[in-house]
């Protein structure tokens, strides 16, 4: 089992990883696409052999934090189930078979003088990534950041320290495996939370922060960070329902977007309804969503419709639940809707149920959110889903990525400039 490092100087250690990560970044960012996608499938190789290492060094963490009081939630995204190294493992292929970003060269023209212009895409550098409780993000971030040609600092949950640097020893023989630095990928050896502070200040080793996890987290690395951050901070989702919906879309999708999964950022956490139609629809929607054991609170006219609503605070329309809790409003049309969203939502994805065009429209192009949809379910605000493969996560920054972060989402561009002699006159 793996033994925590202990150190009087955090900041050392991490100036020390991080100065290795620069090092490895450098062998990163030239290595081929054979070499990278080797990497993944030996360590998805490794990860499989290595089953029961991986059980044993989770089954320490479990005891370890059932012992400290962990909830059943908790303990539920610590465990790494066979299905879950299976999903691992599958993760793993699937990037291997993705398209490699780096070196594509786009938008080449030919200028005036002669030269053509065009841009490159090269990788990040060195990307850091603070994360909580699910030691898949492991292999899953670092097999990202791999593919496209970084290296990467990682800084996991201490409840899942040992979990983290089993898979950490199967992606450092993966890596040497294909003949990549191991220093590519690092996971840091301490548990001490000197190390976040250290990293997210480390600009001359880090270039970019991504931090997985709670609001607290998030908001402390935003404060603080002298490295750029993708992130995002809540996933308060809308759904509004147009007087022009179709009825059984706006069943279908209101329901879908709630209860297809509770705990995920894109799930809707406030459903509005236009009032003209809040009557028939809400009768509907009631009916299915407390069949699921949603929990409904709405305002006053809501309540009207809904006799078993509890009262919406204030607080509930800026809440991001992950749980069947959903707040509901009745609105007098989409001004008062699109208002709603900019006053209470995160800016990560709403969407209108309307079979009107050009409200349609108009939502997509006012409603400022990393993800805007129509008659469409909330709950396809992801990767996979949009045709990106695996991501990291999804952004609701504007800069420098925004929406689900996938293998490009990890990468810069560079001009690039082809000439033949050419001289300035």
């Amino acid at each position: 089992m793996k033994t925590e490092t202990k150190m009087t100087d955090v900041a050392a250690y991490v100036a020390d990883v991080g100065r290795r990560a620069r090092s490895a970044a450098r062998a990163m960012a030239r290595a081929e696409t054979r070499a990278k996608n080797g990497a993944l499938k030996a360590i998805a190789s490794d990860l499989n052999a290595q089953r029961e290492a991986l059980a044993r060094a989770n089954a320490a963490d479990l005891e370890a934090g059932a012992a400290k009081g962990l909830d059943a939630a908790l303990l539920d995204r610590l465990e790494l189930t066979p299905a879950r190294i299976d999903a691992m493992i599958a993760g793993l292929e699937q990037i291997a078979a993705l398209s490699d970003p780096i070196g594509a060269i786009t938008d080449l023209d030919y200028r005036p003088s002669g030269i053509q212009v065009g841009r490159m895409r090269v990788p990040l550098g060195v990307i850091g990534i603070i994360y909580e409780s699910r030691p898949n993000v492991t292999a899953d971030a670092a097999a990202l950041c791999l593919k496209a040609g970084n290296a990467t600092v990682l800084r996991g949950g201490s409840e899942a320290f040992q979990s983290n640097q089993a898979i950490a020893a199967s992606i450092h023989r993966g890596l040497r495996t294909a003949g990549l630095p191991a220093d590519a990928v690092q996971v840091l050896a301490t548990t001490d939370r000197a190390a976040v502070g250290a990293m997210i200040t480390d600009p001359e080793h880090i270039d970019v922060i991504i931090p997985r996890g709670g609001k607290g987290l998030i908001e402390r690395i935003s404060r603080e960070a002298r490295v750029p951050v993708i992130k995002h901070l809540d996933g308060i989702c809308h759904v509004y329902i147009d007087d022009k919906a179709d009825a059984d879309k706006a069943v279908a999708i209101a329901v879908n977007a709630k209860t297809q999964r509770y705990g995920t950022c894109n799930t809707m956490e406030t459903l509005l309804v236009a009032e003209p139609v809040a009557r028939p629809l809400l009768s509907r929607i009631g009916a299915a969503l407390v069949a699921k054991g949603v929990e409904i609170r709405g305002c006053e006219k809501t309540r009207e419709i809904l006799a078993d609503a509890r009262p919406a605070t204030d607080a509930d329309w800026g809440t991001e639940y992950l749980a069947p809790i959903l707040s509901i409003r009745v609105v007098p049309g989409m001004d008062t809707a699109i208002e709603h969203i900019e006053v209470h939502g995160s800016h990560h994805t709403d969407t209108i149920v309307t079979e009107d065009y050009s409200r349609a429209r108009r939502f997509l192009r006012e409603v400022d959110s990393s993800s805007v949809m129509v008659n469409a379910s909330t709950r396809f605000a992801d990767g996979f889903e949009y045709g990106l493969g695996a991501e990291i996560g999804i952004s609701t920054d504007k800069f420098h990525a925004r929406g689900p972060v996938g293998l490009e989402g990890l990468t810069s561009q560079k001009f690039v400039v082809l000439g033949d002699g050419h001289i300035r006159e």
